[in-house]
């Protein structure tokens, strides 16, 4: 039991040896590494700033092309409120969120926006898929173990 004991404390007194050796040496840290066969990710979109609606883009992508979830990522774009402005036809961002959807993001329109805004089928793209309720679907895939971003 005593050389148990000794271990331990040996053990958690090289702890912290190891993280102040990492933190003197950052060339040594590569980033986290997954621990799951399948990561999912959920990406809330609900801003109509140009710069917001890219820079939300953008982040899924540079997600999607992290070598360490290629091949076992999941992601959803659910799009809300003023973001509405990134489904639209007559907007300038058809051809990044249908990019993203050819590579098995999801996007999922809230249609309760649709309604408070007037706003058709016919005036979103028509890749775009729809959900009841944005608030709601956030909820449900959090609930799910999603990761939630809100860039």
């Amino acid at each position: 039991m005593k050389t148990i004991l000794f271990l331990a404390i040996g053990v958690s007194l090289s702890i912290p040896d190891l993280v102040h050796a990492q933190a003197a040496n950052p060339a040594s840290f590569n980033g986290a590494t997954t621990t799951k066969y399948h990561n999912q990710e959920v990406y809330q979109l609900n801003s109509d700033e140009e710069a917001k609606i890219k820079a939300t883009l953008k982040n899924i992508q540079n997600c999607l092309d992290d070598p360490r979830l290629k091949g076992n990522l999941e992601v959803e774009l659910v799009v809300q409120g003023a973001g509405i402005a990134g489904f639209q036809k007559d907007k300038s961002y058809e051809e990044l969120i249908k990019n993203l959807q050819n590579q098995g993001v999801i996007l999922a329109m809230c249609e309760n926006t649709m309604r408070e805004r007037k706003v058709s089928k016919d005036d979103l793209s028509s890749f775009v898929s729809y959900v009841p309720n944005g608030n709601g679907e956030l909820v449900i895939r959090q609930q799910q173990g999603w990761a939630f971003m809100h860039p």
